[in-house]
C-alpha cells in the first residue's frame, strides 16, 4: 500500500513539472522609478538586491525555480509583490499613489516587514538581509522624494482619496 501510495505521488511530482506559471520576465523600464525620481547607486544596488525581484518587472530566478510546486509558491509571490508596489510602472500612477507608496516604502522598511523574512530563509538572497544603514538609507530616499513631491505639488494632490460612497436615499 505505501508503495503504491510513493508512486502515486512520485507520478504527481513528475506530472505537475509541465505545468510552469509564466515568469516575471519583461523587463520593461519605461515607466520605472528611475525615470521621474533620483536613485543614487548606494540605493539602486539595495533595490536590486532586495526589492527588484518581487517589485519590478524583472526576476532574477533562483534554481528552484524551475522546480514545482515552488515556481508555483514564488509566482504568487512575485505578483501579490508587484501588485502592492512595482517599481518598473511606478510613474504610471496618480501623483498622490506615488506618494503613498513612498510612505509605505518608509513604513514597511523601518518596521522590518520587508524584504520578507521568508525571501532570506535558510541563507537565500543574502544581499536582500539589509544592515540597518542600508534600511536607514532606503527610508532616507523615500522621505526624500516625498519632500520633492510636496514642494513641487499642491498638497491636496499627494493625498489619498478614498471613493465617496453615497449613502442610499441620498
Amino acid at each position: 500500500m505505501l508503495k503504491k501510495i510513493l508512486l502515486g505521488l512520485l507520478a504527481v511530482m513528475v506530472i505537475i513539472q509541465f505545468f510552469r506559471p509564466e515568469k516575471n520576465d519583461s523587463n520593461d523600464q519605461q515607466n520605472h522609478v528611475s525615470t521621474k525620481y533620483e536613485v543614487p547607486a548606494e540605493v539602486a544596488t539595495i533595490l536590486k538586491g532586495a526589492c527588484d525581484d518581487c517589485h519590478t518587472n524583472k526576476t532574477e530566478y533562483p534554481w528552484y525555480a524551475n522546480v514545482q510546486p515552488a515556481a508555483w509558491w514564488l509566482a504568487g509571490h512575485v505578483e501579490d509583490g508587484k501588485r502592492h508596489l512595482n517599481f518598473s510602472d511606478f510613474t504610471t500612477r496618480r501623483i498622490a499613489v506615488q506618494n503613498h507608496k513612498f510612505e509605505e516604502v518608509v513604513e514597511m522598511v523601518e518596521e522590518k516587514e520587508m524584504p520578507l523574512p521568508s525571501y532570506t530563509w535558510l541563507g537565500l538572497h543574502p544581499e536582500a538581509k539589509l544592515t540597518d544603514q542600508q534600511r536607514q538609507t532606503l527610508v532616507n530616499w523615500a522621505k526624500a522624494q516625498m519632500d520633492t513631491l510636496k514642494a513641487n505639488y499642491p498638497a491636496d494632490s499627494l493625498v489619498m482619496r478614498r471613493p465617496s460612497n453615497p449613502q442610499p436615499g441620498k
